[in-house]
């Protein structure tokens, strides 16, 4: 068993970091830290902006899919689909690992209107060059098991998980509902790149994304020879279909209303909605026992999208007292973090639905924390959240590599002081 690797980074603690991380879990996983490093640039000492630079070490250009539009397989705009792809060496040559982002859905045409000019829903706004740190990183350090793999970013631009397949587009909105499409399109192109010839392959995910990898992990598993060896892993996307502080089940509302705008229905693996309505196909509880190809689960105990986005959204806590707490998990009162303590109980709860097969890889820890795998702070540095003394870069790491089957949950309740100081704050 690993529990550390010489040389990983060492990330400084500041008060303009902590600001950075409140912008993290605002936005969408995976790109956010990118922002927050050009903010550092500005506002912090050297040190701190040569770490990150250190960390990115590689600027990864675009790649669009131009053959995909000739098959309806566009963003919501109408544009091509796009990755970015940096290139294995070495033993990594035939190794894949793909990575898809996250942020957020959109549940009807007003949501999905204000989506389509941003680069959620459109290439074209999509940054041409982007770092990758964390799992996606291409130095040994920092990670230490997929840094010379085929590394795929892959962009996430349709807004329901890459789910949805409607033909008919209004001509008022020109709103494409393709996702479905866009998924097969961009695995189309990786396959004749090379990734059918793959030795290992490796789905990932954070919080949207990572939901992408749940539905579509058997799927992947089927377009690449029986030789391949394939496994997931879906980081922040264990969604739990729990009541609101109001006792309304606004995530399940929430989640119906997706899939019919998107027409995800019949996208959807049959094994998941043979058993429930659709929507219920977006929780993890439901959808990720049935999964069979090898998945580890990442999430936060305390998870900073689900406290306030599915224990207290806004719909649900009108006059606000709930605001400052569920931002910033040192201002709640005893009310509210007994309500957040019976959150993590409740989510525990619903985990225990993945069941306890040895292929299943587990890290849950106590940590205000949404999307860890593709943050260096949280996927391997000095201060990165351990279970067991293992932290999450070397778990995922063995448990890929078959050197042990990790399932680990964090027995303490928040506050912890395994947790970097600033794990308090969205």
């Amino acid at each position: 068993m690993r529990s550390s690797w010489p040389g990983h980074p060492v990330i400084k603690k500041d008060k303009s970091l902590s600001s950075c991380s409140r912008m993290v879990r605002k936005l969408a996983c995976g790109l956010v830290l990118i922002a927050c490093g050009l903010m550092l640039l500005k506002k912090t000492d050297v040190g701190v902006v040569l770490i990150f630079r250190k960390n990115s070490d590689v600027n990864v250009g675009i790649t669009y899919v131009w053959t995909a539009v000739a098959k309806g397989a566009v963003c919501l705009d109408g544009s091509p689909p796009a990755y970015h792809l940096d290139k294995g060496f070495g033993a990594g040559r035939n190794r894949w690992l793909v990575h898809h982002e996250g942020g957020g859905w959109c549940s009807n045409m007003s949501t999905c209107l204000s989506r389509k000019d941003t680069r959620l829903g459109s290439s074209k706004k999509m940054e041409k060059l982007l770092p990758f740190i964390g799992i996606l990183s291409s130095q040994r350090k920092f990670n230490p098991d997929f840094y010379n793999w085929n590394r795929v970013l892959v962009r996430y631009c349709d807004g329901a998980s890459f789910t949805g397949d409607v033909e008919e587009v209004d001509p008022d909105t020109n709103l494409h509902f393709r996702g479905s499409r866009v998924f097969v399109a961009v695995m189309e192109e990786l396959l004749a790149m090379g990734m059918k010839k793959a030795q290992d392959a490796l789905l990932t995910g954070c919080s949207a994304g990572g939901l992408t990898v749940t539905l579509h992990c058997d799927q992947f598993r089927a377009l690449l020879p029986r030789a391949t060896k394939v496994k997931c892993v879906t980081d922040a996307a264990y969604f739990v279909n729990v009541k609101d502080i109001s006792g309304a089940r606004h995530i399940e509302t929430y989640y119906n209303d997706v899939v019919k705008t998107h027409g995800s229905a019949n996208n959807l693996p049959p094994s998941c909605t043979s058993k429930w309505k659709p929507g219920l196909c977006f929780f993890q509880q439901n959808m990720a026992k049935l999964v069979q190809t090898p998945l580890f689960v990442v999430n936060s105990a305390y998870d900073s999208w689900q406290i306030p986005n599915i224990l207290a959204p806004d719909t649900a806590d009108p006059d606000g007292r709930w605001h400052d707490c569920k931002f910033n998990l040192t201002k709640c009162s005893t009310d509210q973090l007994k309500t957040i303590q019976d959150f993590r109980l409740m989510f525990l709860d619903a985990l225990k639905e993945l069941g306890s097969s040895s292929s299943r890889g587990i890290f849950i820890d106590s940590c205000y924390e949404h999307d860890q795998i593709t943050v260096q702070e949280t996927w391997l540095s000095d201060d990165s959240p351990a279970l067991d003394g293992t932290k999450l870069a070397m778990a995922v790491g063995d448990w890929y590599n078959d050197n042990y089957p990790f399932q680990k949950i964090d027995d303490c309740s928040y506050p912890c002081k395994n947790c970097p100081s600033f794990k308090h704050t969205l």
